[in-house]
């Protein structure tokens, strides 16, 4: 499928994506770093107006400064960390694939071990995780950190098989949240919290649960489905229910709340993440291969809590 494209980035697949004013923001990509092996896991911290990323093969989460522009090493060695997010108290939480763990880093810099088995048995190597309000995180577990060196340790899947799993807030207990999933790897909330976005990249499709009070998933049915050659990394919604999606080769997708592909950021490079953040939440963060991009755009992101 092709569409038209506005100022060589948007691509109109959907008229949706004009009357929506996705196609509104800046006509170029910001550089702001490019200096990466592989970049993933952005996430904007709005009370210190950065943004953290992690350089997953060279073990280290970099910095970059808003006000400055200044990137710096936030954290070295970082157990070669891809995927990050905030918990309600502002706390960051870190899917480290090299040690197989979620942690949690204090006010005070020290890590508190969120995660790092399940049923007795070692995870895969965390990828993504969020938050709920109350406390519940869910975090996918693929195998992508134990195939070679390169972003992790390589190693035998003690689990054999790649899942989604979730952490009871009160006990820490770490439950099976759902499986059938091939490489499970984005995880994202809707706004009421009662929605889990999940992308499959090996299976490329997203597919999406019916939350419950106590944090158990039913459904999983495909909200979208990639065409082919096409795999989905990371998943971001907007204040309007769009689903935002790192396509790799192929830019960041974006979907309206039907599941319906309604245009495209073509995005030079390989687009692992995305994210929104900045002071009003509509600059586009994209983690892709060696570079960190920004994009300011008319469309915000999903509220910060």
């Amino acid at each position: 499928m092709s569409g038209h494209v506005v100022n060589g980035l948007y691509e109109v697949l959907d008229d949706r994506f004009l009357t929506g004013r996705c196609a509104n923001g800046d006509g170029r990509l910001e550089v702001l770093h490019d200096d990466c092996r592989w970049a993933e896991g952005p996430l904007y911290l709005p009370a210190w107006r950065q943004l953290v990323w992690s350089d997953i093969p060279n073990d280290r989460l970099l910095r970059w400064d808003e006000a400055t522009g200044a990137v710096s090493v936030f954290r070295h060695p970082a157990g070669h960390v891809n995927g990050n997010t905030l918990d309600r108290q502002g706390r960051l939480v870190s899917c480290e694939q090299g040690n197989r763990r979620v942690t949690r880093t204090e006010p005070d810099g020290t890590l508190t071990v969120l995660a790092d088995r399940y049923d007795g048995k070692r995870l895969n190597s965390p990828n993504d995780a969020v938050v709920r309000s109350d406390g519940t995180i869910w975090f996918s577990d693929p195998d992508f950190g134990i195939l070679s060196d390169y972003e992790g340790h390589r190693a035998e899947s003690e689990i054999g098989a790649c899942h989604l799993y979730r952490i009871d807030p009160w006990s820490g207990r770490v439950h099976l949240a759902a499986d059938g999933f091939e490489g499970p790897n984005g995880v994202i909330l809707s706004a009421d919290e009662r929605r889990l976005y999940v992308s499959d990249s090996r299976a490329a499709r997203i597919r999406v649960f019916d939350v419950a009070e106590d944090g158990t998933l039913s459904g999983g049915e495909v909200f979208a489905a990639a065409g082919e050659g096409v795999h989905y990394d990371n998943i971001r919604l907007d204040d309007q229910g769009r689903l935002w999606a790192a396509a790799l080769e192929d830019g960041v997708h974006c979907y309206d709340p039907d599941g319906t592909l309604v245009g495209r950021l073509r995005v030079p490079g390989t687009v692992a993440n995305v994210t929104f953040g900045g002071p009003k939440n509509n600059r586009l963060f994209i983690a892709a291969a060696t570079t960190l991009y920004s994009l300011v755009m008319s469309v915000t992101g999903a509220p910060r809590v």
